[in-house]
């Protein structure tokens, strides 16, 4: 009687060993795990708060300009390039790129078998049945193993570096627009500043005048002593503020040196001359939908990367609950002397096969794949919770624009009565028909409002150089990694980035 089971034959063999190749490929074309799919956020179609747009008219600014060259600032321009090259955060922030490029590097190695050689000599005395031997073993050959990624564990570790890699190359490209802000936002203080010590410089200059007429009045008969003592009170307090003014130039001026990678001792910054033109326009922004803001900004887009590679991480975790399995094989020759080393009988050759699995672990894989989980939950609030701030952070400044702008045509107009209030206040005291008192109420209030329309411009511009980093500063996320990210020795002026896309 014929039995219908398969019989191991010659024929049947090939067949079998088919039939374990396709069982394998198939079950590494398994990915343990849930597919990424990039977090839901309802986004508002627009912005709520109206500002400097500039009209996409025919098309949308190309945001790869450089942004800061809008200013018209060449001296700015050279700072922010000088930080470029030498700023320290830049260059760790540079170094962890490339860290965590090596990462993702070490994942796919997974995907290939190792491959070992080995040689040995070993000569050792041996008893047999009471008889003692003295013999030498030679040994020479290779060795190769190999674990198929049968549940997606090594696919999944390297989908999980490069959502890695991505992510620091954002955060590179995030951490160069910082810096070109920070840079911006204390190079227009400084200028600032400079022009408020113009402004003492000539208002003391005008006290000092002042004061000259009150000690001529007095002279005269005409006036008090206390006109003279008010007078020199004005003209001391104003130097005093003159002063403190060129401490707040000097922190300014140290942390410029900084952030281009200097020691504030071998670096200055001259005032521009007194009679030049504040020629720091406010440029227009580029305008922009609530979506867009997506892709322009790096710490959005890193936030997003970072989610994706917590999700890649569960699939590490859930493939440890399935077996392992470990081809290995090893060939060479082995021999009691060198002679006969290579020879056909000294031939020596293995072939196997290992299956593993863990049966009890007190939940450890059970606890990790948990860990996983709650991992991905909080990257996801994290990515959502960049993109609401994002959202915020370019309503503030089309806010804050706006209701400068209003403010700084009002102050202007102050600025213009309390100059005319200062102009009649002195005829008036020359022809003795006013009070010192008055003089000094109206040059007073004269300053303050200068002072103050100064400062208004200063939050203006400081409130522009926000914006445009808050909609992503220029940050284009089709823009390849520059070379000198990958070499530890040089640095770019340009701003690496990623394409942002999903993995499928």
């Amino acid at each position: 009687m014929r039995s219908n089971a398969l019989v191991n034959t010659p024929a049947t063999r090939p067949r079998a060993r088919l039939s374990a190749l396709a069982l394998v490929v198939l079950l590494s074309a398994c990915a343990s795990g849930p597919d990424y799919v990039r977090p839901v956020i309802d986004l508002p179609v627009a912005f709520k708060e109206t500002g400097p747009w500039k009209e996409a008219n025919p098309q949308r600014a190309d945001l790869r300009l450089a942004w800061w060259e809008s200013y018209g600032d060449t001296t700015l321009s050279t700072l922010i390039g000088d930080a470029d090259l030498a700023n320290q955060d830049l260059k760790r922030a540079e170094a962890q790129y490339r860290q965590a490029k090596a990462i993702a590097d070490a994942a796919s190695a997974g995907l290939y078998p190792t491959i070992g050689a080995n040689a040995g000599a070993q000569r050792a005395r041996t008893f047999t049945n009471g008889t003692g031997r003295e013999g030498t073993a030679l040994s020479l050959g290779l060795s190769a193993s190999w674990q198929p990624d049968l549940w997606g564990s090594v696919r999944r570790s390297i989908e999980a570096g490069e959502a890695g890699t991505a992510a620091s190359a954002d955060d590179l490209a995030a951490a160069r627009l910082s810096i070109r802000s920070a840079l911006a936002q204390n190079y227009f203080q400084l200028r600032i500043t400079d022009r408020q010590r113009d402004l003492y410089a000539a208002t003391t200059a005008a006290y000092e005048r002042s004061l000259k007429l009150a000690q001529s009045q007095y002279r005269a008969g005409v006036a008090l002593r206390s006109d003279v003592a008010l007078a020199e009170t004005q003209l001391k307090s104003a130097q005093a503020q003159g002063v403190d003014l060129d401490a707040q130039r000097a922190q300014y001026e140290h942390a410029i040196a900084v952030l281009t990678g200097r020691a504030p001792a071998v670096f200055s910054l001259p005032a521009l001359p007194a009679d030049t033109p504040f020629a720091l326009a406010l440029p227009q922004v580029p305008s922009g939908l609530p979506s867009e803001l997506l892709e322009r900004r790096p710490d959005i887009a890193g936030a997003e990367r970072r989610a994706a590679a917590a999700n890649a991480n569960i699939g590490v975790a859930k493939a440890a609950n399935y077996p392992s399995l470990t081809l290995s094989a090893s060939g060479g020759f082995s021999s009691a002397t060198i002679g006969a080393l290579f020879d056909t009988p000294s031939r020596v050759w293995g072939l196997g096969a290992a299956l593993a699995q863990t049966l009890f672990d007190g939940g450890l894989r059970r606890a990790r794949t948990e860990q996983a989980v709650a991992a991905y939950d909080a990257s996801v609030a994290q990515y959502k919770q960049t993109v609401l701030t994002g959202f915020q952070q370019v309503e503030d400044n089309l806010s804050t624009l706006r209701v400068l702008e209003n403010e700084l045509a009002l102050q202007d107009d102050a600025v213009r009565a309390a100059q005319t209030a200062e102009r009649q206040a002195l005829a008036q005291y020359r022809g003795g028909t006013a009070t010192y008192l008055s003089v000094v109420t109206a040059q007073t209030l004269s300053l303050s409002n200068q002072r103050t329309a100064m400062q208004l411009r200063g939050r203006q511009l400081a409130a522009s150089v926000a914006l445009f980093t808050a909609i992503g500063g220029g940050w284009d996320p089709a823009a390849p990694l520059p070379a000198s990210v990958t070499t530890p020795l040089s640095s770019s002026d340009s701003t690496p980035a990623h394409t942002g896309k999903a993995p499928s």
